[in-house]
């Protein structure tokens, strides 16, 4: 995100009300002192959006907005219940054209369509500030008179009045529970649009988006109702990330991964509910798009244990600047990974594999198996997965200590995180045996996984220190952290067995049935 740029979180609810009503005093309201009392500003905002709306039926609002405290491009984005985040640049000298920075935020929920005006609405605002006894600003309501019209073939003519709340910084949700109660008392009730933009253009939303199709209805209560559930579920969280990833936002890229792994866990896991002929080449388009980010994540992950590794050495165990070296060396290879994770969200493939994802939600390619009641088939599922993870433990431990068996374990970490989502989509049918056996498997995943970021961490001390002596440092250091990370290895690899064990108790996969 540039430098001009700047990101803030609103918490804010919207209000109807009619042009006859009397709105109970702001100046008084809940008991909260607004100080001076309304402010008036006078506001005009151009919204960009692609021909089939696009933005807006995800939530997203794009701005030009002049007049007011806070003039200039607004990106909102959806950050949760009554919750955005809303992303600010100056106006500048781009004239009427979106900032190019904002658009590139947008590129998702546009599918790279261009954006045009779509409406243009002018607001008579009045403002009040409430603040507590410090003079810390708690909460504003404003009282907007609003003129609107759309652009395009066909244009449109409304006005409105509606009341908005938003939390200040010091303010807490209570705060907008007690302000609604006084203002529905006095008439009004919530908006049924959450933009303005929305209720401009609610017509056109009730209309099927250009290349769209209507959802194919689910019978409730089947195997096919819970997985696309919990695969829709991962894909809103997959949407939600793509603007933090592009905007450097941490630990962005890890929860974009997670969400790309959890729905290609499930698509494997339930093969038998979807038709896999269909489901495999999305399969592998969300395995495509986890490695474009790994290399990001998997610098992060290393340098903030190395880091925290040397620090905690007594002081006669580090020679040389070896907390420097390792920041500037493995961020230089996390801007290589984030450069390669933004070109991947850049590219028309990424694209393609939300329009392939959109078409499943849409459309899904039902089997059989799919209309059978969850209860029944779900669990079917879960134990493919198990008995897929308990094949690759048995290799595990069969295999020769050293290189093999870091590969078999890592193997078995992979199955065992399948196997976790599976339950994951299992989880609210079954009820209690499913929670317990996916806390067993957090278990055994931490241990695996602890394993495995030593088996990773260990090649890149070795080059770490290689570079040191090349250039003319001490690798005496490094030598130390290669042994630490070797026995956090030998330490993890021990702790399998046990944790294997307890998951493996009867009470935890007594449910599964093949």
């Amino acid at each position: 995100m540039s430098n001009s740029a700047t990101s803030t979180y609103e918490t804010e609810r919207k209000y109807e009300i009619a042009d006859a009503a009397a709105l109970p005093d702001p100046a008084g309201l809940a008991g909260l002192d607004s100080g001076a009392g309304a402010r008036e500003q006078q506001l005009a905002a151009v919204y960009f959006d692609t021909e089939d709306l696009g933005l807006l039926r995800a939530g997203v609002t794009l701005r030009r907005r002049e007049g007011g405290h806070d003039e200039g491009w607004h990106l909102k984005l959806p950050a949760g219940s009554d919750t955005r985040e809303e992303v600010r640049l100056p106006l500048g000298r781009a004239g009427r054209t979106p900032p190019t920075e904002l658009v590139g935020l947008t590129r998702l929920y546009s599918r790279g369509a261009a954006l045009a005006p779509v409406a243009e609405l002018t607001t008579h605002r009045r403002r009040w500030v409430y603040a507590d006894g410090r003079g810390r600003e708690l909460a504003e309501l404003v009282e907007d008179e609003v003129d609107a019209h759309t652009i395009g073939s066909e244009t449109r003519a409304m006005s409105w009045r509606e009341v908005e709340v938003e939390l200040a910084e010091h303010g807490r949700v209570e705060l907008l529970d007690r302000i609604e109660r006084e203002l529905l008392r006095g008439g009004a009730h919530r908006s049924r649009s959450g933009s303005k933009l929305g209720r401009v253009l609610a017509d056109r939303l009730t209309a099927t988006p250009v290349g769209g199709s209507a959802r194919r209805r689910v019978k409730v209560g089947s195997a096919a109702a819970e997985l696309l559930a919990y695969l829709g579920a991962q894909a809103e969280q997959l949407r939600a990330q793509d603007p933090l990833v592009r905007g450097g936002a941490p630990d962005a890229v890890h929860q974009m991964r997670v969400a790309a792994r959890r729905m290609r866990s499930a698509l494997q896991a339930y093969r038998r509910v979807l038709d896999r002929s269909v489901t495999d080449g999305l399969v592998d388009e969300l395995k495509w798009l986890g490695a474009q980010l790994s290399d990001a994540r998997d610098s992060e992950v290393i340098e903030e244990r190395l880091v925290d590794v040397v620090g905690s050495l007594p002081d006669e165990l580090v020679l040389g600047p070896v907390s420097a070296q390792v920041t500037r060396s493995l961020q230089r290879r996390g801007a290589a990974g984030w450069e390669q994770a933004s070109a991947a969200l850049d590219s028309d493939r990424y694209l393609a594999l939300h329009d392939a994802i959109d078409r499943l939600l849409a459309d899904p390619p039902l089997t059989g198996r799919a209309r059978r009641a969850a209860r029944r088939e779900l669990p079917r599922g879960v134990a493919r997965a198990w008995r897929r993870t308990v094949k690759r433990m048995r290799a595990a431990q069969r295999a020769e200590p050293g290189a093999d068996r870091d590969t078999a374990l890592h193997e078995t970490r992979k199955a065992a995180k399948r196997l976790r989502y599976a339950v994951e989509v299992a989880a609210p049918i079954v009820g209690k045996p499913a929670r317990r056996l996916k806390r067993r498997l957090k278990n055994l995943h931490t241990v695996l996984g602890d394993h495995q970021d030593a088996v990773v961490a260990r090649p890149v001390i070795r080059e770490l220190a290689t570079t040191a002596q090349y250039e003319g440092g001490n690798g005496f250091t490094y030598g130390v952290l290669h042994g630490l990370e070797h026995g956090r290895a030998d330490r993890a690899e021990r702790r399998v067995r046990p944790a294997w064990k307890r998951l493996r108790k009867s009470k935890n996969v007594k449910w599964l049935r093949g």
